[in-house]
């Protein structure tokens, strides 16, 4: 089963309302518009970025979508020694020179970012970043980021535990 992070004693953190990730959404990718950048595909950075890479590919009008599995956090602030790529990998035959669009919900270390972009760039692809949520602690500087905050961000997909059978 997918592990919560119980963020419930914190007293200072980032609260985003599912209303909210709708405006932060459509505000990202204005940011990314004007930019001129047109992504030809969206890859998300599962499982945090999958939702935010999805409202992003309606926003933009892309329709070319994937995922790279990656593994870090364990808990609230706890995390593994490095990320791990998960299987299924993402296909990158027919990346190469393509404009792409990494996507995930926060550069918290940006360890992970970092790990996916850097694969995704061995490609010959023209690789930028977006993320909701950046941190300055963050080992990269994603391209296109909505806030910066330096606290623990609750998301409205993961501030409850995953849903069992009902007896």
């Amino acid at each position: 089963m997918a592990y919560h992070a119980d963020s419930s004693d914190l007293t200072e953190k980032e609260v985003l309302t599912w209303e909210g990730f709708g405006t932060a959404s459509r505000e990202l990718a204005q940011i990314i518009a004007d930019s001129g950048f047109s992504p030809d595909i969206i890859i998300a950075v599962a499982r945090g970025g999958l939702l935010p890479a999805g409202a992003l590919s309606y926003s933009l009008g892309v329709k070319l979508s994937d995922a790279m599995n990656v593994e870090f956090y364990t808990d609230v602030n706890e995390t593994l020694p490095d990320p791990v790529l998960l299987a299924p990998l993402l296909d990158t035959e027919n990346i190469s020179g393509q404009k792409l669009l990494v996507v995930d919900d926060v550069a918290d270390s940006g360890r992970t970012l970092a790990l996916v972009v850097d694969i995704l760039n061995e490609h010959n692809a023209d690789v930028r970043s977006a993320v909701i949520y950046a941190k300055p602690r963050s080992v990269v500087s994603p391209d296109y980021v909505w806030r910066n905050t330096d606290q623990w961000i609750v998301f409205p997909w993961s501030d409850k535990p995953p849903v069992t059978p009902q007896p």
